[in-house]
């Protein structure tokens, strides 16, 4: 049985073969992530954990671009002002989802669009595939427990390079990490992505769960730990001077000046 969704336009999720696919279909606004499509992204995660049809979840964007990471203006309007705020339900339900998550990546994918693959399986990149973190380029903090997993996965040095000074690193760098496990030419990430979920789904759910749980157990108390305390941070520092100037110099094209923060 195959069912499509629409809600909103800006996330596509459609169900077959025992995978969910949700593609970010916003593409005029450089997939630039709003409440709105959180919440979807949300809901779509909770659907499929109940849904024992469903035994793997595919996220994908554009062969162009992944995702520009928030959309600053509905960011902005829509801060994320308490634990329930929309992309807070988002990052919980990735980093717990007990099925394999595969992501197709190519692209620019910023900000959220880097730390919510950490939480995914496996991961396919487009040779144009940038990823970065700026966080401190905005006066914020990481999110996502990507200030814990980030070090875990690349080795403090890497890490430290890619989350203070926020810079891009391409797809070549990602794969000698370890943050992705394969690079293809753009037109095919999305491709070799449904196969291999197809590939997960013909296999026992069981298995899966069960696999998946045991490689998650040793860290999944200190995500959740850091998770939130992250995002206590994060909060604070949003209505704090650096991030102001932060964004008003992004709504007013200009250079931030922290010369004196």
């Amino acid at each position: 049985m195959t069912s499509n969704l629409q809600t909103p336009p800006d996330i596509l999720t459609h169900v077959d073969a025992g995978v969910m696919t949700l593609t970010i279909n916003r593409v005029a606004r450089k997939n630039s992530i709003t409440a709105a499509m959180y919440d979807a992204m949300a809901d779509a995660l909770e659907s499929a954990n109940h849904d024992t049809a469903v035994r793997a979840v595919v996220i994908q964007g554009h062969e162009t671009i992944f995702s520009a990471g928030n959309d600053i203006g509905d960011f902005l309007n829509n801060p994320p002002a308490t634990s329930d705020a929309p992309v807070f339900r988002f990052l919980r339900g990735i980093s717990s989802f007990p099925k394999p998550i595969v992501a197709s990546v190519c692209g620019p994918a910023v900000g959220i669009g880097t730390t919510m693959l950490l939480h995914c399986d496996l991961i396919y990149a487009g040779d144009n595939a940038a990823f970065s973190m700026p966080f401190v380029n905005l006066g914020l903090c990481p999110e996502a427990a990507s200030s814990f997993l980030a070090v875990q996965l690349m080795g403090y040095p890497r890490a430290a390079e890619a989350l203070l000074l926020g810079e891009p690193f391409m797809a070549e760098t990602a794969l000698e990490m370890g943050l992705i496990n394969r690079i293809v030419p753009p037109a095919e990430a999305n491709a070799l992505a449904q196969r291999q979920a197809l590939k997960l789904a013909a296999k026992p759910l069981a298995s899966l769960l069960e696999t998946k749980r045991l490689m998650k157990k040793g860290n999944a108390g200190m995500v959740a730990e850091r998770m939130a305390e992250e995002g206590a941070s994060f909060g604070r520092m949003l209505h704090e001077p650096a991030a102001r100037e932060a964004f008003s110099a992004f709504m007013e094209k200009r250079r931030p000046d922290f010369s004196s923060l």
